[in-house]
């Protein structure tokens, strides 16, 4: 079966190759980086989050949030990532959640730079996102950071500016959550 599964996650991955993949540029007071989002293999999840850019949900959002080494002595399951969005409640419950599509349905991995949608349950998935600094296979499927195992899904890659990211990620913060939140807007980029 995992054979069978290998050989659809290559075909699909060879039909994508040479596709034009959308763009997204976020603006920042730290700098500006640049997300390429893969509507091919995580159409639903892909396609969402550029609605989301269309439809100028992010302008002003908020990167919140820095998980590191330092900041979860509490969960023996370590990851690093930055993670962004609306951030308040209110704002997160207004916009509609998404299927879950995990990573062994896309076959996109939690690596440097891959961006991947935040939520509690599967199915749970709206707004808020989060950048994965360094390898995080704990965030894939069958990976240990969520108990039901059926992590996280990942739709795009961080392809210019992963060092504004880093700046991002070393940020002083208060049990996880930025002193000083960045506030960022977006755009589709032309093709």
């Amino acid at each position: 079966m995992k054979i069978y599964i290998l050989l659809i996650l290559s075909f699909i991955s060879l039909n994508s190759f040479g596709k034009s993949m959308p763009k997204v540029k976020f603006h920042t007071g730290k700098g500006f980086f640049v997300i390429k989002v893969d509507t091919v293999r995580a159409p639903m999840t892909g396609n969402h989050f550029l609605h989301l850019v269309k439809t100028g949900i992010y302008q002003n959002g908020l990167i919140y949030r820095v998980v590191n080494d330092w900041n979860q002595t509490d969960n023996p399951v370590r990851i690093d990532v930055v993670q962004g969005g609306l951030y308040h409640d209110d704002l997160v419950n207004n916009v509609r959640s998404i299927p879950h599509e995990p990573t062994i349905k896309t076959g996109i991995r939690h690596r440097n730079g891959v961006i991947s949608m935040a939520r509690n349950e599967p199915g749970t998935a709206s707004s808020e996102f989060f950048i994965c600094i360094g390898n995080q296979p704990e965030l894939d499927y069958e990976g240990n950071r969520n108990p039901d195992g059926q992590g996280f899904a990942a739709f795009g890659k961080v392809i210019r500016g992963m060092k504004i990211i880093r700046k991002i990620h070393s940020l002083p913060d208060s049990g996880q959550y930025l002193i000083q939140p960045i506030v960022f807007t977006c755009e589709l980029q032309e093709q």
